[in-house]
């Protein structure tokens, strides 16, 4: 019986090893199931999630490219600034313990912001530790990097010395708020506008990559994984910075004077189409003035400046002329069940030359129903043909489209379209198309198209140059020219334009007004709410035209708004900057300049002095000198050579003239502690050029 029992018993153990060996081999199997599944079907993602906790590839920014007015003054620049990194575990011992108070003391006398005790500690710290990542300082100038890299170990191979400097670039736009809707300025991760925007491509250069490895808790570069960052293009602006400032501040004074809501000022070169200056602004909420958006490319209802392109019309059919005869009506004429009015009431018959220099709005409305009632598509054809239904392809970002209604258009009105159109309604043209039309007509009849960056360079070295490109031509017959030159220098002869007479030059354009139906800011505005756009578009000197400037501002709601109160006084701030530093006071022919034997040039950016002799027709034979200050020299067979010029030790340098990023450069270069003030080029330094200075001493410099 007991053996009976016993027996049982070993056999139910059995049956439960049997069970438990079973269950087990059957999870063993599970296990390897799935692990086999696992590697068959996410192996590889698996396999690189592993190699990312241990390895990544790090994207490697280039330095942006600089944008230089045609002058050589810098618009929009990226300063150096550096992140100092070490490599500790590489340094030998002995060379380690040799060189760090001295290290640590030059350091700490280079940064001025850590004692060489708290450095050295620092210092002794990451290397007990072995850090392949050790952080010596971080936002480091280049005047100090400089200076850094040239101590014991630093300048030893990075495999030995551990030295692992790291740039990181700032954008920085010396002149602050002038024409930045139109220069732009670059901000990673954000809105980038403007040339900045446009030309970001050639700007930006090419990225290149590193591999990083995770060593002790820290990402340290893999040495030979390097693919170096292509640096960007500098680009060539037509912006002069000189003319661009007096366009804002005379825009800012009168809109300001007035409490306007908008305004825009364009200033184009009449025989190239080159776009010297484009001033926007905005009325803000709290009553300041901002670039916000740039105007002189969104649509409006361009008003009287508009009968310019009526009485081109006209003129092309042959049927008026400058002394044609044209019945104002005393100022009031009919169509269908709406009434045309003149501003100016009261005039009779009159010559179309006066019709045009009184801005009569029935003169024009009445002329173009008399003549394209039964085929306006004639009239309209015209209009198409100056370009007005097209953009005009400037190289700037932004631009709308017009609007120039045809017969088909939905909104045409057979009897109201036609006449509303000719003197400046139902039709949307941004400020830049007029600009264009009214500059062709002071070039004789060759239409331009409006352009920004004159040349890309790399490195002082022509990549692209843009050539001024011809739109049209003759826009027209040469009487039409001719005319139509008559009667704008009539404007401002005998005109609504008076008060932009000179007695240096004449100035001949049109006066234009018109009232607003549209949103401005945030505010939709109706023609009944008493908001008004007034303009003024003229080029001078009216006998042989350099430049076209079109002013349009839109007043404050009930507000002062003729042409001749806001647009003139505009025109004629930047005209006379125009002829007092562009015409009247320059006397020379410049191209004589490049045939003369002597070329005398003071020390300046090598990139500037080669781009300026470049243009005066004595390219230097050695293009590649990379020096920031270069000084001319001419060898034994008459050709120019750029020579580097170094700064003499604790002597003060000359930077008057220069732009704040070169004068930065050189003189924190120089040793010296810079207080900057204002915007522009320097125009003082506390400390007179050539005399002695101390290092770390602080010197002052002025912009203007």
């Amino acid at each position: 019986m007991a053996q009976q029992k016993k027996s049982s018993v070993k056999k139910d153990i059995s049956r439960r090893v049997n069970l438990s060996f079973a269950l087990i081999l059957l999870f063993g199997i599970a296990i390897i199931a799935k692990a086999a599944h696992t590697q068959i079907t996410k192996g590889d993602e698996l396999r690189a999630k592993a190699n990312e906790s241990f390895t990544r590839n790090e994207t490697l920014y280039p330095d942006r490219g600089n944008i230089y007015t045609e002058e050589g003054r810098i618009l929009s620049a990226t300063i150096p600034r550096f992140d100092l990194k070490m490599d500790l575990s590489v340094i030998n011992k002995d060379t380690f313990y040799h060189y760090v108070d001295t290290v640590c003391e030059a350091v700490a006398a280079i940064m001025e912001d850590e004692s060489a005790n708290i450095l050295k500690q620092r210092m002794k710290a990451g290397y007990k530790s072995g850090s392949k990542y050790w952080t010596l300082k971080n936002n480091v100038a280049y005047y100090q990097y400089q200076k850094i890299r040239t101590l014991p170990v630093f300048k030893k191979p990075k495999n030995k010395g551990g030295f692992m400097p790291e740039p990181k670039m700032k954008r920085m736009n010396p002149y602050g708020m002038l024409g930045y809707r139109t220069i732009g300025l670059w901000r990673e991760n954000a809105q980038t506008v403007g040339l900045e925007n446009s030309y970001d491509t050639a700007l930006a250069g090419r990225q290149g990559t590193r591999v990083m490895h995770k060593a002790g808790g820290q990402w340290v570069p893999v040495t030979g994984s390097e693919i170096e960052a292509t640096h960007g293009h500098d680009i060539i602006s037509t912006i002069d910075i000189d003319v661009q400032e007096v366009a804002e501040h005379a825009l800012h004074d009168i809109m300001e004077k007035y409490e306007c809501l908008q305004g825009t000022a364009i200033v184009m070169e009449v025989e190239t189409g080159k776009i010297k200056a484009i001033a926007n602004l905005g009325r803000q909420k709290d009553g300041s003035y901002w670039e916000d958006f740039n105007y002189a490319m969104i649509p409006s209802e361009p008003g009287s400046v508009f009968k310019l392109m009526t009485l081109y019309a006209l003129l092309e059919d042959g049927y008026v002329d400058a002394n044609t005869m044209v019945n104002c009506m005393g100022g009031a004429a009919r169509f269908g069940t709406q009434t045309v009015r003149d501003d100016h009431g009261g005039l009779g018959t009159i010559t179309v030359e006066n019709a045009f220099a009184q801005s009569s709005n029935v003169a024009f409305a009445t002329l173009a129903n008399k003549y394209y009632k039964d085929s306006p598509m004639k009239f309209i054809k015209h209009l198409q043909h100056l370009g007005l239904s097209e953009k005009t392809g400037i190289d700037l970002a932004g631009e709308r489209a017009p609007t120039i209604k045809t017969t088909s258009h939905k909104h045409w009105n057979k009897v109201t379209s036609l006449p509303w159109i000719a003197y400046g309604y139902e039709s949307m043209i941004t400020p830049l198309h007029t600009c264009m039309v009214y500059n062709a007509v002071a070039n004789n009849g060759k239409m331009m198209r409006p352009y920004l960056v004159s040349a890309i360079m790399d490195d002082g070295k022509l990549v692209k140059k843009t050539e001024p490109k011809v739109l049209i031509e003759k826009i027209g017959k040469e009487s039409t020219v001719k005319a139509l030159r008559q009667v704008t220098l009539a404007v401002v002869e005998k005109g609504t334009a008076k008060s932009a007479k000179s007695p240096f030059y004449q100035a001949a354009g049109k006066t234009g007004t018109a009232q607003v139906d549209d949103v401005i800011g945030e505010v939709r505005y109706r023609y009944s709410d008493g908001v008004r756009q007034g303009s003024f578009v003229g080029y001078f000197p009216a006998d042989k035209p350099r430049y076209t400037i079109a002013v349009v501002i839109r007043s404050k709601p009930g507000g002062v708004y003729y042409g001749a109160q806001l647009g003139v006084p505009v025109f004629k701030a930047i005209a006379d900057k125009l002829y007092t530093t562009k015409i009247g006071g320059w006397k020379l022919n410049i191209d004589s300049l490049g045939k003369e034997n002597t070329i005398a040039a003071k020390p300046a950016p090598a990139y500037q002095l080669y781009y300026l002799l470049q243009n005066f027709g004595r390219t230097p034979k050695n293009s590649g000198v990379e020096a920031l200050l270069a000084g001319v020299q001419v060898d034994a067979t008459n050709r120019l050579a750029m020579v580097p010029r170094s700064v003499k030790n604790n002597v003060m340098p000359d930077v008057s003239g220069m732009g704040v990023k070169e004068a930065l450069y050189l003189l924190e270069n120089a040793g010296l502690k810079v207080n900057v003030s204002g915007a522009g080029a320097v125009v003082y330094q506390s400390i007179p050029a050539g005399s002695t200075y101390s290092n770390k001493q602080t010197v002052r410099i002025e912009l203007n």
